[in-house]
């Protein structure tokens, strides 16, 4: 499994590839109970073994974006919901600087709706 996982990154062509392994890393940085596994064949990061969020690359634009699982409770307006009921998600162009201070934002207030219980977890 993980080296299916590690395969998704080198596969991808650059800038694409150095900019999902930056947001990895962001992502697992904001909490030590956030862990990485794959799910439908895309990188997808849990809170405590529940489903907090995913890497992928759009279809059309091949531009990386972060799907926030629970993205219904977050307010942000780089977040597009799309025709998704659920998630959002935030688009990042792999040709600019990452706008990390955002990112961790969003990552932030969405971990908080995991630790105040607004989702809950089995622990």
């Amino acid at each position: 499994m993980m080296e299916q996982l590690h395969n998704y990154y080198l596969n991808k062509e650059e800038p694409n590839k150095s900019c999902l392994l930056a947001l990895r890393s962001i992502i697992l940085d904001q909490d030590t109970n956030i862990t990485e596994t794959q799910k439908w064949g895309m990188p997808c990061f849990c809170y405590k073994k529940k489903m907090f969020c995913y890497l992928w690359t759009d279809k059309k634009t091949e531009e990386p974006y972060i799907l926030m699982v629970e993205g219904k409770y977050l307010d942000h307006p780089e977040l597009e919901e799309g025709e998704r009921s659920r998630m959002k998600i935030f688009r990042v162009n792999p040709n600019q600087d990452l706008p990390i201070k955002t990112i961790e934002n969003i990552l932030q207030k969405a971990l908080g709706l995991y630790k105040n219980a607004t989702i809950k977890i089995k622990e």
